[in-house]
C-alpha cells in the first residue's frame, strides 16, 4: 500500500465508530484529502489534538481505496487553541475553512493552501481585526479561484473608473464581477461610497494600514459586499457566516 507524506491544514472532522475520526484536510501537494485517524478520540491518543480544525500538521498517510489512513502527525502550526479562545477569531476561521473546503472540491491548489495557512496564523496572533482578516481572505481566495473582483474599472465593459465622465464608478453588481459603470448598471443597483470601495481595494491588496483606519460603519458595509460576492461565486451559501457578528 503506497505511503506518502505532506503538510496539511485541517478543515473539518467528524466521528467514525467509537474511537476514530474522519479528517478532511487541504494539503500542500495532494489537494484535498479525506482520511481516517484511528483511535484519535481515545484519551491516550498520540496525535488527536494535532488533527483538530485550524491545525497545521506534517502528516504521513497510507493510500486507501476510498479513504486514506493517517499514521503519523507532527504539529507545524498549533493555531487551534488560540483561535478557539476568541469568538471573533473562531467564527472567522470557521468561514475560512468552509470556503477553502468548497473552493477545492475537485482539486487542490498550493496558492489556496498557503493563503489559508497564512490567514489562520494571522488570526491566531491577532495581527489584525478578525473581520478584516476574514474579508481579506475571502476576496483573495475567490480571486485565486478565477473570480477576481474589480473595484475601480467597470467589471463588465472595462470603462476606466478614474476617467469616466461622472468620476468614479459606484454601482456594485456581484453577478457582473464588482463595480460597474452607470451604463452597465441595472436600475436600482446598490451604490457604494468611496470609502467602502477604497477599503475593499485595500483588503484585496493587503493594505492593512488603510484597512485598520477605516471606520466601523465602512468595515460593516464592506463585509456585506464581500459576503454577497463570495457566496454568489461559490454558488451556495456559507453556513458559518451566520455566526459572524456584523
Amino acid at each position: 500500500m503506497p505511503v506518502y507524506r505532506d503538510e496539511a491544514v485541517v478543515l473539518r472532522t467528524h466521528k467514525l465508530g467509537e474511537a476514530d475520526r474522519i479528517v478532511t484536510m487541504l494539503t500542500r501537494q495532494h489537494g484535498k484529502v479525506r482520511a481516517v485517524a484511528k483511535g484519535v478520540r481515545r484519551t491516550g491518543s498520540k496525535f488527536g489534538a494535532r488533527l483538530e480544525p485550524f491545525m497545521v500538521a506534517d502528516v504521513q498517510l497510507y493510500e486507501g481505496r476510498s479513504l486514506d489512513i493517517i499514521t503519523q502527525a507532527e504539529s507545524l502550526g498549533s493555531y487551534g487553541a488560540l483561535i478557539t479562545a476568541d469568538y471573533g477569531s473562531y467564527t472567522a476561521a470557521s468561514v475560512m475553512v468552509e470556503t477553502a473546503d468548497k473552493l477545492t472540491e475537485s482539486e487542490g491548489s498550493l496558492q489556496q493552501y498557503l493563503l489559508l495557512v497564512g490567514a489562520l496564523r494571522s488570526l491566531s496572533r491577532q495581527e489584525h481585526g478578525s473581520h478584516l482578516t476574514l474579508n481579506s481572505y475571502l476576496l483573495r481566495a475567490v480571486s485565486m479561484a478565477g473570480w477576481a473582483p474589480s473595484f475601480q474599472d467597470c467589471a463588465r465593459c472595462g470603462a476606466l473608473g478614474e476617467l469616466s465622465a461622472g468620476g468614479r464608478h459606484s454601482a456594485m453588481v456581484v453577478q457582473m464581477g464588482g463595480i460597474v459603470c452607470d451604463e452597465c448598471a441595472a436600475p436600482g443597483s446598490p451604490r457604494l461610497d468611496a470609502a467602502t470601495i477604497d477599503l475593499l481595494s485595500a483588503l484585496l491588496t493587503g493594505d492593512w494600514e488603510h484597512a485598520a483606519e477605516s471606520p466601523e460603519r465602512t468595515q460593516s458595509q464592506a463585509a456585506g459586499v464581500v459576503a454577497a460576492y463570495t457566496q454568489w461565486h461559490l454558488g451556495r451559501g456559507l453556513r458559518s457566516l451566520e455566526h459572524v457578528a456584523r
